[in-house]
Order: C-alpha cells, then structure tokens, then sequence
C-alpha cells in the first residue's frame, strides 16, 4: 500500500479514537478505508490530505485501502484524469489495494433501487427539476409532498422499468427515496436518487441510461466492498443520515460502514476547487493543469515540492473537526525543511555584473573547492573554475552602499567563496551611466577563501567563472491567487516573473525534475517539460528563509 520512504506511524487523531473504540469492543475486526475520486479534474492538495489520512489510516491500523473511482456521472470524466489521479497518489508514496469503479455496481445499486421500491420507501416522481427544487422548501420552512409520491408499488416498479428501458428523455422522471419532506435536514427531504441520462458511459457502454446519483451509490459502494470506516470531509456531515438511511432500508449489509467526517484542508492564497482550477485551465489562466502555480498534486509535483514534505505537512496540521484555513507560510516551511537536508547547492547569478580581477594572470584558471551541502557534510565537495572575468550577483554589489552593507562595493574588500579575498576598486560604467564591470584585485595569500588569513571580512559572496558559465532560464513564481480588499480571492498577474541568470558549468548537466539549492537564493528544480540538453529551465521552490513560525 506504500512505498518504503512512507511512514505509517500516523499521530493519533479522533478518527483512529473511533476506530480504537470499535476495535476494542469487538464490533470491528478490520479497517478498511478508501480514496474515492471523481475522475472530473486534476486532484489538488486538499485531496493529498485525504489521501494521507486514507491510506495512512489503512496503513497503521494494517487494513485495506481501495483507489474507488466515482464515475457515477458519465457527462463529466475523463479518462486522463484517471491517469493523473493514479500518477499523484503513486508519487505521494501510496498504492492501493483495489483499484475499483462505482460503475462495477451499478447492477446491485439498481436491485437496491428496486428493494426500496418494493419496500414503499422510493417512489417514480414527474416533476421537473425547477418543481422538485421548488416543492423542497427551505432552511426555515418545510417542503411539500410530491403529488407522484403515493403511487403503488407496482406502479412504481413499472415507471422505474420505463426509465431502464430508455422510455423517458433526460430530466423527466427521476427514482425519489422516501423519507419526510418536512426533515429539518433538506437532504433527507425525498431526495433523488436515480436519474435519466442517455449519455454512453466509458465503463458500462450503452447498456444504463438511468445513473444513480452520489448520496445514494456512494453508501453501497463502500458496503459492497466491506469499507469500515468511510472518512470523508465535513460538507458531508449533514448528508450522513442519508447514508445510514439508505444502508439501513436497503438491508443487504449486516455491519455497514460508518462514515466520519474531517476538516478539508483550505490553505490561504490556494484556489481549492476542481470546478474553479479546470476554469482556470479552460480560460488560458494557466499553462495547464499542471502549471507550477497550480495547487494541483501535478502543479506542485512540476513546481519541486517532493511527497515527503506534502505527507509530512499534512501530518504536522492533523486532523480537525473544524474547518480552518492554513497559512501557505507553514506548507513551504514544510518543503524547506524536507530540502534543506537533501539537496546540493550550485552557484548561480542573476542580474549579473562583471568582475576583472585585475592582478590575475591573464589565461590562467584554477578550480576551488566548495561544499555541495553545508548542512550535510557527507555530501561532500565539488570544484568550481576561478578566472581572471568572473560573474557576481547584481544583489552583491553597490556603488553607494547603505548602513551595515556588507558585500562588495568601492573600497571594500569581501570574501569569494572558497577562493580568494577581493577587493573592489574601480567601476567602469556604459556611456548610459549602467555598471559595465568592476575592476577588483584578489589577495594570493587568502586562497581557499581566507580560512587561514590574519584577517577578517565581513561579506562572503559567490561568483561564476565567465568563460565557462551556462546560461539558464529562471522562472520566479508567487501564489496563483490572492485576496483583494474585500476579502475575495481573484488571479494574481504577478503570479509568474521570468528571468535568466548565469550558473557554474555543472547545472549544465542538470536533469528534469533534478533540484538544486542556488547558493543564497533558495530553492530551484529544472523544470520537466522545458529543460532540454540545449536549455535548462528552472522554477522556484520556496525560498531559503522562512515567514513561518512554529
């Protein structure tokens, strides 16, 4: 069910407390949860949570967890979501048990339709969908019993028969369950229960032009398949007497399931809806579905997010039974600590501005030696070429520096890393006025970066060596989304910044999805689609520091 890199030690939670319970009296003896997508979009972060806590749950307790797709509605899937669904959950470090479609049941949801019908508990209605919403009432006042609701038993399995049978077009008859239209619970108010729809289906072909709708399929699918525990967010709470409902009238299954419900995951700037995330593909918002800004599972998996820290932030957050919005601060806190630990670094420059070290031979190269992980010294040290032209940061250099600048600016001397302690002595500029170079001279006695010198510097800077610098593409991302005054969220235009630097000749050989720390700058990942062996291409991850506060 898992990959070896996933933990299944989960902190306990109020839903394992509910399981603790029923597996110490006796009325389970097994745990068997499932992930059941609808195959209408790309999953998005929230759905990472519900998968973690799924299979994660399955995992402690040593149950089942099942990959169900819910494809009850034929009009909306498709089957590269079914790809991309199976992609994400394998790559979040999980893998299913079963994996099993809705519509493998849609015969015994017809039989349990049909027990209903028998048992005077669903009824054939004619009303139009505006009557039936109409006849529903309100929060505050009851509905009103269909005028089709008292018809016989016969007559209804005869009317249900028709709608099997292709006799009614699209939206003129529905199967209604019986229950109270005056319940203060709307969806308990003879709810819907089967619909026409001749719409062919990728799984079942011709053979259904009736489909049942989710509050009545989804119980039987987890009782068919023996779910103990049916975990689902909290939008579903007040639908759960309607799954009870329909376990307990139907009749087939002495132990049913029983639902819990948790707090979605809503994260602040992140747009939390397939219907909102395919529109924003739709409209050309976005490079597709799995555009870096994206909060879809593919979106950060391209943006350099790796699995461990999605797993490990949605165990960091646990599992509520109010729902509360997450600061995106905590999540990238999350990715950071998971890259700090694991990923070399490179130097790279940008918004760069030449450096003549004037007293260097001319011709001359030599390499010096860095460390690839300062935090983690087993990764060890890599060489990097030092020459008389070398690139520095447009971020390390001013010519009228501010209070307690420390880099490199006229007159003051810092530290290369790893190679000498130079001075900045002239700045030769552009007939515009722009910095054309800096002509600098290096101190021979301070190599390996002055270590050893008799003297201190307070700046430490990085550099790239000129003749042999590669020059990439940077792609500077912040949230797709944010807030506007009045509290609303809208597409943030700035969202994307698109640079180019100029890298030390190793990120030449950089691979799709191959992550790097840029020295001082933070996180990056050669993009999957754009890096070639011609053009490296990288996006940002988070940044080095973090706004988070534990």
């Amino acid at each position: 069910m898992s990959d070896n890199n996933t933990n299944p030690e989960m902190r306990s939670n109020f839903i394992h407390d509910i399981i603790d319970e029923e597996l110490a009296s006796g009325k389970r003896t097994t745990v068997a949860t499932r992930f059941p997508p609808e195959p209408n979009g790309y999953l998005h972060i929230g759905h990472a949570k519900s998968i973690c806590l799924n299979f994660g749950t399955a995992l402690k307790y040593g149950g089942t967890c099942n990959l169900r797709y819910d494809d009850t509605n034929p009009v909306k899937e498709d089957t590269e979501y079914v790809d991309a669904i199976e992609e994400d959950v394998k790559w979040l470090g999980f893998q299913w048990d079963k994996r099993l479609w809705a519509s493998d049941y849609f015969d015994q949801m017809y039989e349990a339709a049909l027990e209903l019908i028998r048992k005077g508990k669903a009824f054939v209605c004619n009303l139009s969908p505006e009557e039936i919403k109409e006849y529903r009432g309100t929060l505050t006042e009851p509905g009103k019993n269909s005028p089709y609701r008292d018809r016989s038993v016969e007559e209804n399995l005869k009317l249900f028969q028709d709608m099997k049978d292709g006799k009614y077009k699209d939206g003129e008859a529905v199967l209604r369950a019986k229950i109270d239209m005056a319940s203060p619970n709307i969806n308990m108010r003879d709810p819907v229960i089967y619909r026409v729809s001749h719409t062919p289906h990728h799984n079942t072909g011709d053979k259904w032009c009736i489909y049942p709708m989710y509050d009545f399929a989804h119980p039987i699918e987890d009782a068919i398949e023996g779910i103990t525990h049916s975990i689902c967010t909290l939008e579903f709470e007040d639908h759960r007497p309607l799954y009870d409902w329909v376990l307990r009238e139907v009749g087939f299954w002495p132990n049913p399931p029983r639902q819990i419900e948790f707090a979605r995951l809503n994260i602040t700037d992140m747009l939390m809806s397939k219907r909102y995330l395919k529109r924003m593909v739709d409209e050309g918002y976005v490079d597709g579905w799995d555009d870096p800004r994206m909060p879809t599972i593919a979106g950060i998996r391209r943006r350099g997010y790796t699995p461990e820290a999605i797993r490990n932030f949605c165990e960091e957050i646990g599992v509520a039974k109010a729902n509360s919005t997450v600061d995106a601060a905590q999540l990238e806190a999350a990715v950071r600590d998971d890259l700090q630990n694991k990923v070399p670094a490179r130097n790279v420059v940008t918004d760069p501005i030449k450096v003549i070290i004037t007293n260097y031979p001319e011709g001359r190269k030599e390499m010096v030696t860095v460390e690839n992980n300062r935090n983690v010294p087993e990764m060890g040290e890599r060489q990097v070429p030092f020459g008389r032209e070398l690139w520095i940061d447009g971020d390390d250099f001013m010519e009228v520096p501010v209070k307690k600048y420390f880099r490199l600016f006229p007159g003051n001397e810092v530290r290369f890393k790893g190679a000498y302690f130079i001075k900045c002595n002239e700045v030769v500029k552009n007939d515009d006025g722009t910095i054309k170079e800096l002509h600098c001279t290096y101190d021979p006695e301070t190599a390996g970066g002055g270590v050893n010198a008799n003297r201190k510097v307070k700046g430490t800077i990085h550099f790239v060596e000129a003749d042999s610098a590669v020059k990439i593409r940077i792609r500077e991302y912040g949230h797709m989304m944010k807030t506007d005054e009045d509290g609303n969220m809208e597409f943030n235009e700035d969202s994307v910044r698109e640079t180019w630097g100029y890298a030390e000749p190793s990120v030449a050989e950089a691979q799709p999805g191959e992550r790097f720390q840029f020295f001082r700058k933070g996180y990056y990942i050669a993009d999957s689609k754009l890096t070639t062996d011609d053009e490296k291409v990288f996006n940002s991850i988070v940044s080095l520091k973090s706004s988070w506060k534990k």
